[in-house]
């Protein structure tokens, strides 16, 4: 425990993991500011941030400002007194004005190993990209996109077979871990900021629908890391016919054929050729039914060898 007044900014699930860790150690939270409720699912229900259910929980007092820039959000946050702002992928750029509030600054918990993958989509971008490895930064904060100065780094592979989802949970983790660090270290005083090389950097971008379209003419491995990357959101997709094709587990094999077709179709799964050698569709979904393994797919849905898959026309 530092002794400390702090305010966790965060949002989604991800974030989860630093703010408890910070209620485990005792610190002084004094607030919690993450985004407004949001509809979701089907039924477009209006659903609370992760953040904001965890933080109930414990009695800790949320604001969930549509922008947090506004001059009365920042007087909110200002008249808090904190000595530590903390932020977990809490969604909003955050202005000067409320950077320069808390004694110690902003600290950010960043999942890529820095300057690398600055961005909102880091996790994803990693694994589209066929990363081994990657991991989570901690930073002072500054007024760029994740440009300040770096804190402590852990790094951690990425099994090849990995996708979005299990690295997020890990790094989750891995943050959280490496923030109570980070606090140990700035109440001892040992902290060096290091500054990091621009020329090094490359920048992961939000991710849309249609990132998430499957290039039957790339090579095999790309598009496993694609459909890696995009699992379990937005998805890896192709299209049958004129139906959207999800594509979520994918082993690369040395098939030969156009890229796209279907070389064979049984209950070890889905080959398809790509550019260069193919992919063996372990588990998909067409659209307006559930996702399955490509046996139970396969069931209801005949597959015969030179089919195309992939856009017409």
């Amino acid at each position: 425990m530092t002794g400390m007044r702090i305010v966790f900014m965060g949002t989604p699930e991800f974030a989860c993991p630093t703010l408890r860790t910070l209620i485990e150690r005792g610190e002084q939270v004094v607030a919690v500011v993450t985004q407004p409720d949001r509809p979701k699912g089907r039924g477009q229900q209006m659903l609370p941030p992760p953040v904001k259910v965890l933080a109930e929980q414990h009695g800790i007092p949320v604001m969930q400002p549509v922008k947090v820039r506004h001059p009365e959000h920042i007087e909110e946050i200002r008249a808090l007194k904190p000595d530590l702002i903390v932020v977990v992928a809490f969604g909003q750029i955050l202005p000067k004005a409320l950077l320069d509030i808390p004694t110690h600054g902003c600290i950010n918990v960043h999942a890529s190993l820095l300057p690398r993958y600055r961005g909102a989509a880091p996790l994803n971008w990693c694994i589209i990209n066929g990363e081994a490895e990657t991991g989570v930064t901690t930073m002072m904060m500054d007024v760029g996109l994740d440009t300040g100065d770096m804190l402590l780094k852990r790094a951690t592979p990425i099994d090849p077979d990995e996708d979005t989802s299990s690295l997020h949970d890990r790094l989750s983790q891995i943050g959280a871990d490496l923030l109570g660090e980070t606090l140990d270290e700035l109440a001892a005083g040992r902290l060096t900021p290091e500054k990091q090389d621009d020329t090094l950097t490359c920048y992961a971008s939000m991710l849309k629908k249609e990132d998430g379209e499957i290039d039957w003419s790339k090579d095999a491995a790309t598009v496993k890391n694609l459909v890696r990357g995009m699992t379990p959101w937005p998805g890896a997709y192709s299209h049958l016919d004129d139906k959207f094709l999800k594509v979520y587990r994918v082993q690369t094999a040395a098939g030969k054929g156009a890229p796209g077709e279907v070389l064979k179709a049984g209950r070890d799964g889905i080959e398809v050729a790509c550019g260069n050698g193919s992919v063996l569709i372990l588990e998909l979904q067409l659209e307006g039914k559930k996702r399955l393994p490509a046996a139970d797919f396969l069931a209801g849905c005949r597959l015969e060898p030179g089919l195309v898959l992939g856009k017409k026309g």
